[in-house]
């Protein structure tokens, strides 16, 4: 027994070992303690993705000494489990079927998204799963971005119709298209919009003439009959929200297609003076076309004339000797960027002396069945007398 004299006496090795106890549980605390603090985990606090094209998350551990890596976790914007694997096992990933596990260097996790989309959009979490530090997390947000697409440029006859269209891949996001219409003289003002829950709205001076689709994604602004006023260039915004106004401009050009028209008068003896004319936006080109032989007098002459309208009056002048118009083919030839072939308009006077021979045959048949149809009515007649 342990001699007692009002005191408890402890054998010297029972102390000893108490101590070393105190002293490993001390110190396993403290080395548990500054593993977790040299673990932690770093990733981007927020990241933009473009729609509709793959993207890649990553997170970065930083373990503590003698720790190791036994698993890694990601949770979608729903918390969901969007990917679980084992890094030493490379035939452990599982996961949802729109993501795949990226290559990354050690100690990072990296997976990609195939194809973003507005459900994508959100945080997602990373865990690192360590043998002595135990769980660590780390948290990156997403944001899905998307820019507006516009058709090229368009061109439209006058009195005809035009369309213009404009995309935005993230209707959810969008409260407003606003249509804005910008002349060549930069005076910009407002054709037409649409908002969510509401019938699309159209100015007053564009009433009547111009439609808009009731859509937030792909929006088209009709415009029919165009008219010379219309030429200018059409910006479709998107109000969006959270984000800024997105915007893309398409540039419409008018044409009015030429109507050519021939004219000639004599100056002076055995001199004429041929007039081509031509009105048109853009002015059109005339060139003149004298078959076989070539008796003008000089080249023609070209004159253009601003209209009030925005139309261009071009006018040809060729002076040629009279006899030319009766021996070879006269044409003027009218180029347009808004045709395919040019308008050839012949002025030779070979065309009425035609039409007057055409006119004088045609009388004398006639003249010649009136004739016909009075001599047979005179033998039915006699026929008559002599029967009776």
């Amino acid at each position: 027994m342990w001699p007692t004299h009002g005191h408890l006496h402890c054998p010297l090795q029972v102390i000893m070992c108490e101590s070393s106890t105190v002293r490993f549980l001390q110190l396993s605390l403290s080395l548990l303690i500054l593993t977790r603090v040299q673990s932690k985990v770093t990733a981007p606090a927020h990241l933009e993705a473009p729609m509709e094209l793959p993207f890649t998350l990553s997170c970065t551990v930083s373990k503590g000494r003698g720790d190791s890596l036994k698993e890694v976790h990601w949770l979608d914007v729903q918390n969901q489990t969007l990917l679980t694997y084992q890094p030493s096992q490379k035939d452990s990933v599982s996961g949802q079927q729109h993501v795949e596990l990226a290559s990354s260097p050690q100690d990072t996790s990296a997976i990609t998204i195939r194809r973003v989309s507005f459900r994508d959009e959100g945080c997602y979490t990373c865990i690192f799963d360590l043998h002595l530090s135990g769980r660590q997390e780390g948290r990156t947000c997403l944001t899905v971005t998307s820019r507006v697409t516009a058709e090229r440029n368009q061109t439209a006859v006058s009195g005809k119709a035009a369309a213009l269209s404009c995309s935005y891949g993230l209707p959810e996001k969008v409260l407003q298209v606003l249509w804005r219409h910008t002349s060549e003289l930069g005076v910009s003002s407002q054709v037409a919009s649409y908002a969510k829950r509401s019938d699309p709205m159209i100015e007053p001076i564009y009433q009547e003439r111009v439609w808009l689709a009731p859509s937030m994604s792909k929006s088209q602004l009709s415009i029919r009959p165009v008219n010379v006023q219309d030429e200018g260039c059409y910006t479709c915004e998107y109000n969006t929200y959270p984000e800024k106004t997105k915007s893309a401009t398409i540039c419409l050009t008018v044409f009015v297609l030429p109507k050519p028209q021939v004219s000639y008068k004599s100056t002076s003896a055995g001199v004429i003076e041929a007039n081509c004319t031509a009105v048109s936006r853009p002015p059109a080109v005339i060139v003149w076309n004298v078959e076989l032989d070539n008796r003008t007098m000089g080249p023609p002459v070209n004159s253009q004339l601003q209209q009030e309208d925005g139309t261009t009056l071009v006018i040809s002048t060729l002076t040629v000797q009279s006899g030319l118009l009766k021996d070879v083919s006269v044409k003027c030839l009218v180029h347009h960027k808004g045709l395919e072939s040019p308008i050839a308009v012949s002025m030779n006077t070979k065309i009425g002396t035609a039409l007057a021979i055409l006119i004088s045959v045609t009388t004398v048949a006639s003249l010649l069945v009136i004739s016909l149809c009075f001599c047979l009515w005179k033998c039915f007649l006699r026929n008559e007398d002599d029967g009776v």
